[in-house]
């Protein structure tokens, strides 16, 4: 009874109506004149298999669009990209609630689908193939378009849906808890699936292959920027099961390129195969692999700066083969199933994989080669139950510490184990009867005080058959045994506490990630006080930007830090000041360092640019600059891995050393400091937040 309401509405915006759109709603990106606009404010069924020059904007929560299989065509043409940058957005669903979309198409336009600012939405039986798409583009990002584009929404879900020959399938920038699943987002010229932002979100049983772009009849050897699945910037506690995720420039690409790490990521059963570089390629923290297939790649699992992370029941095989991609081999090892280089990677479970048939090895790892492992090392893992056939080698690697193999099965493989360089290195004889590992279970601190004994146990910990356990703790590079830990932190820092848990067969691991500090007789600004803090913005010369303080209850040291964010951001060096008043008068005569704690998130590619943190004591007439020496960036490349997600300590000598270039300018005394200043630079001009805690001269 309702279809004439339906018909007329859309009859009233396809001829030039007018009344439906509002100023308080969004307004529709700007779109060549032909295309008319649809408004949706009720429910509404389309003419069945309608052909419709036009897009959908919905504007109303708790309605249902059923497209009846209609097709809204954009202004650009299939196989132009240029004509389809600019062709806007088919369906657009902006500050909605409770909305369900099914049983469309949309072709022809930059995006097919966008979500803004919606909760509760669903997509179902819907397609939004031949929408933007580039596989001509060369290196690069491009901006946001394809398929279904997915902004700062939650909870919705996504279910029968294709979007294929697009740029970005189905792209998420900040929004959680959604539900992916049984959708073909195939065939893409960059990603199906693209997470910024983006957590708890699940991707069940989708068809999320040939992400690739590469030309090959040109003898092109590496995909450009392209992968099936790209996950970045605190994309963490996402679930991916049974997907299908082959035949990709990469498989899965967990990436930081700005050293905002995502943790959490859990894939159980999903086929990575066939990838032209990297099956699983990750350079983050705290990801599991449960049953996986990485075969037929260049490598399978390529995890260098990946701490934390759990690999059981996965099979990598026939990678790096002639006769398959085998893109950039390593010296020393070749191609290889799970291969661990190129950045640290710490408290590692590496359990009951198939790795054979690998033109390389079944294992691969290996520490800082440029120093010969004396500026990190793999460190604290156990490498059990695995089955390593018809590699090159079974297990390569150097460089490494506190690594347990227990239980490991060698067949075929054309030349011995290699492991070289290798302290404190642990094998358990082979135990057919043992199939469970102990559980290695630590208690203690994650924050201690300097000077304080602290006490870590592992008392709990539990054996599976009843076989009595052993205990081996490791911090500092130096090894105890015993169910007890004790130990006195010194100076503050940043500590791993390490535990291996072993019934003579198989064995278990745990680990506290330490920061230690000290109180602070007087905080400079960093203790509820982020009202008298100061800016300055390099290339603000038209005033725009700005930098917004806040006293925040995380911290380290007292009872608040500061963090600051500067909003809009100009790009290049951005100057927080204490005070901003710069009448300080501080007396830091006979004072030798500055200390303090940092962290930071940055969401600008690659990162942070130029000398980083630098830090100046400023007086009336002149000032004192400290930078890292050869304008390194300590944000960039931190002293230790875990800088990238915990706190990172600053002590920076006033008179400069092998690490910190000192210049004075002007005329400049310790007893008469007016101010102290922060500068960063950061590609990019998206605002980045920094936290700084227990700020002191001593």
């Amino acid at each position: 009874m309702h279809t004439p309401l339906r018909f007329s509405l859309v009859t009233w915006v396809l001829f030039g109506g007018a009344g439906l759109a509002s100023a308080a709603t969004p307004a529709a990106p700007a779109t060549p004149t032909e295309v008319r606009e649809i408004v949706i404010t009720n429910n509404l069924t389309l003419t069945r298999r309608a052909q419709l020059s036009a897009r959908i904007i919905v504007r109303a929560s708790n309605v249902t669009l059923d497209g009846n299989e209609a097709t809204l065509t954009g202004p650009g043409r299939v196989g132009d990209p240029q004509s389809l940058e600019t062709a806007g957005v088919g369906l657009w669903l902006e500050g909605v609630t409770n909305v369900t979309v099914k049983n469309l198409r949309a072709h022809g336009f930059a995006t097919g689908l966008l979500l803004r600012r919606a909760a509760d939405i669903t997509v179902a039986s819907c397609d939004f193939s031949d929408n933007y798409h580039n596989p001509k583009h060369g290196w690069g990002e491009l901006p946001p378009r394809g398929g279904i584009l997915v902004e700062d929404s939650h909870r919705c879900v996504f279910r029968r849906n294709r979007a294929n020959r697009v740029w970005d399938a189905f792209h998420l920038i900040g929004s959680d808890d959604n539900q992916i699943t049984d959708n073909d987002f195939s065939d893409c010229s960059n990603t199906c699936a693209k997470l910024w932002r983006a957590c708890r979100n699940k991707f069940l049983q989708n068809n999320l292959s040939y992400g690739i772009r590469i030309d090959r009849a040109a003898k092109e050897v590496h995909a450009r920027d392209s992968t099936c699945v790209l996950i970045e910037t605190g994309s963490d506690n996402n679930y991916w099961f049974r997907n299908n995720i082959t035949h990709g420039g990469d498989g899965v690409f967990i990436r930081p390129l700005n050293r905002w790490v995502s943790r959490g990521n859990t894939f159980v059963e999903n086929d990575t195969s066939y990838a032209n570089n990297n099956c699983v390629e990750s350079w983050s923290p705290g990801n599991v692999f449960i049953r996986n297939k990485a075969n037929h790649g260049s490598y399978g699992f390529w995890l260098g700066g990946s701490d934390q992370t759990v690999l059981i029941g996965n099979e990598a095989a026939f990678n790096g083969r002639p006769n398959g991609y085998h893109n950039a081999p390593e010296a020393g090892f070749g191609h290889g199933g799970i291969v661990i280089v190129g950045g640290p990677a710490t408290h590692t479970l590496i359990e009951d994989n198939d790795l054979h048939d690998n033109n390389g090895a079944g294992l691969a790892f290996r520490g800082d080669e440029a120093s010969q492992g004396s500026t990190w090392r793999i460190s604290h893992w156990i490498v059990q139950k695995n089955r390593m056939a018809n590699n090159v080698f079974g297990i390569w690697g150097r460089w490494g510490e506190a690594i347990l193999l227990a239980g490991n099965q060698f067949t075929n493989n054309a030349q011995s184990n290699f492991i070289q360089d290798v302290s404190f290195l642990t094998r358990l004889p082979t135990e057919p009867a043992a199939r469970t590992a102990p559980t290695a279970e630590l208690s203690g601190p994650e924050m201690v005080l300097a000077g304080q004994t602290v006490r870590f146990e592992a008392a709990r910990s539990r054996g599976a058959e009843g076989r009595p356990l052993a205990f081996q703790w490791w911090l500092d590079g130096h090894a105890s045994d015993g169910p007890v830990l004790q130990h006195t932190f010194a100076e503050p820092g940043f500590h791993r506490v390490s535990l291996t848990v072993n019934d003579g067969a198989l064995a278990g691991l745990a680990w506290r990630d330490v920061l230690v500090v000290q109180p602070v007789a007087q905080e400079l600004g960093t203790e509820g006080q982020a009202n008298a803090w100061g800016f300055e913005l390099e290339g603000n010369e038209h005033g725009e930007g700005r930098m917004s303080f806040a006293n925040d209850p995380h911290s380290l040291v007292g009872g608040q830090c500061l963090r600051f964010t500067p909003d809009p951001y100009p790009g290049m060096y951005a100057t927080a000041i204490y005070p901003g008043t710069r009448d300080a008068g501080w007396n830091f005569a006979g004072k030798t360092r500055i200390r303090f704690w940092m962290r930071t998130q940055n969401p600008n590619t690659p990162g942070w640019q130029n000398a980083g943190p630098v830090l100046r004591l400023l007086g009336r007439t002149g000032q004192i600059e400290l930078k890292p020496v050869k304008d390194a960036n300590l944000l960039n490349d931190p002293p230790f891995s875990e800088a990238r997600w915990l706190w990172m300590p600053m002590s920076i000598p006033l008179a400069g050393d092998a690490q910190w270039q000192r210049a004075a300018k002007g005329e400049i005394s310790l007893d008469r400091i007016e101010a102290i200043s922060l500068s960063l630079d950061s590609w990019g001009g998206d605002p980045f937040t920094v936290w700084l805690d227990g700020l002191t001269v001593e």
